[in-house]
């Protein structure tokens, strides 16, 4: 748990906008701004000025105090929150070519992700607006596949599975489909890069998961460009 609070606590200090990184952890821990006031003992409005960028940078005091609360808030709730991220944490080790975890600083809308991404929405459209996406996974589809043991599927959710996946080089779709299908655990939005005609098993299998699907023929390092600015 320390070395979990320690990255917490390292990202918001090294971000370049501290206070959206403040909110973006708070959001993901599901905290209102009321329950970390009362556990920190400031007022609502400090919270807000901070997480606003209205107030100077917090101190190494003041971020202490905040993740600690976030874990004891979330302690007093069951703990649900610090099993996942500490069950999801990413490996030290580099990760492997055929996929790339990213991060957001501070969370998005699925339907300003998908409106970034130039996404067409393929199944289940009006579950977009109620999404916040906290990072994404990009993946080589064919490799994850073939090269990633059942075992290893965790590590493609980084800190947290409120994230999109982008599969690259897929044929129809279907494929990285049914791996969903079959996965205990799935991402909140799934998108298909550059696909020409999406496999009819793959839409059915979106809906029946109640997955987002989209399709994007937007060039990926563009995709990247646009979604690491945020």
């Amino acid at each position: 748990m320390e070395e979990l609070k320690e990255r917490i606590a390292g990202e918001i200090t090294l971000s370049d906008s501290p206070g959206s990184a403040m909110k973006k952890w708070r959001e993901l821990f599901g905290i209102t701004q009321i329950e970390l006031a009362k556990q920190i003992k400031i007022s609502t409005s400090t919270i807000s000025d901070y997480e606003s960028n209205r107030r100077l940078s917090p101190g190494v005091g003041v971020i202490r105090r905040f993740v600690d609360a976030l874990f004891s808030i979330d302690d007093s709730k069951g703990g649900s929150v610090r099993h996942g991220l500490e069950r999801f944490a990413p490996a030290p080790e580099k990760q492997p070519p055929f996929y790339n975890i990213h991060d957001f600083v501070a969370p998005i809308n699925g339907v300003d992700f998908s409106r970034i991404i130039e996404g067409k929405v393929l199944s289940n459209p009006g579950y977009l607006d109620g999404l916040k996406l906290f990072g994404y996974t990009r993946l080589d589809s064919l490799r994850v596949i073939l090269e990633m043991s059942p075992s290893e599927y965790p590590k493609l959710f980084g800190s947290t599975t409120e994230r999109a996946f982008i599969f690259e080089h897929v044929s129809n779709g279907k494929s990285p489909m049914v791996v969903v299908r079959v996965a205990p655990i799935k991402p909140k939005v799934i998108v298909l890069h550059n696909v020409t005609q999406v496999d009819k098993l793959a839409v059915k299998i979106a809906q029946v998961e109640r997955i987002p699907l989209l399709s994007t023929k937007l060039d990926i390092s563009e995709i990247e460009s646009r979604l690491n600015k945020i």
